[in-house]
């Protein structure tokens, strides 16, 4: 497989992200009244919609900062220009590093578009246990939330790896 091929299928996997962000935001807004629910598992998950004038699960939303939604646009262009340089050095094809960016890269393009759109992002997906929460998400912030994990892990093990090649070819011995 091309260096260019890998680099569509991580791109088309960001743009799959995206679609699935949009089409589920689009669902949600027009079939949920703003700040009501459905009970989905009793107890646990429930669809819940509401608008996040900040970051993802809701950090600064209660900012009174006139910037905050500029600056939230402005970091979320900068990171997805990063990230799109990383993954168009990806050439290998579905890595998990690819996997990650791409993943990062379609939820931060799924929430710049309602922030953008609007300057609030719909998020709809609440877990719960009795009086505990989470915050309100949606899935552009799964994905981002994912691909941040799956580097982290990937840092982890590859490290993990390395060390270990180096105390078995004796470099560290």
């Amino acid at each position: 497989m091309t260096a260019n091929t890998a680099r569509i299928l991580h791109f088309i996997l960001a743009v799959v992200i995206i679609l699935l962000d949009r089409w589920t935001k689009h669902l949600v807004a027009s079939h949920i009244a703003l700040y009501t629910h459905i009970q989905i598992i009793p107890g646990f998950f429930r669809l819940t919609h509401t608008e996040n004038t900040g970051a993802a699960f809701s950090l600064f939303a209660d900012s009174p900062s006139q910037w905050k939604t500029t600056l939230l646009i402005a970091f979320s262009l900068v990171a997805m220009v990063i990230v799109s340089i990383l993954l168009w050095k990806q050439t290998r094809p579905l890595t998990m590093t690819g996997i990650a960016l791409s993943l990062i890269l379609g939820g931060a393009v799924g929430n710049l578009w309602d922030r953008l759109a609007s300057g609030r992002v719909v998020d709809f997906l609440l877990f719960y246990v009795k009086q505990y929460q989470w915050p309100v998400f949606n899935l552009a912030d799964s994905a981002i939330v994912l691909g941040a994990s799956l580097l982290v892990l990937e840092i982890l093990f590859s490290r993990a790896k390395d060390e270990t090649s180096a105390h078995v070819d004796g470099k560290n011995a």
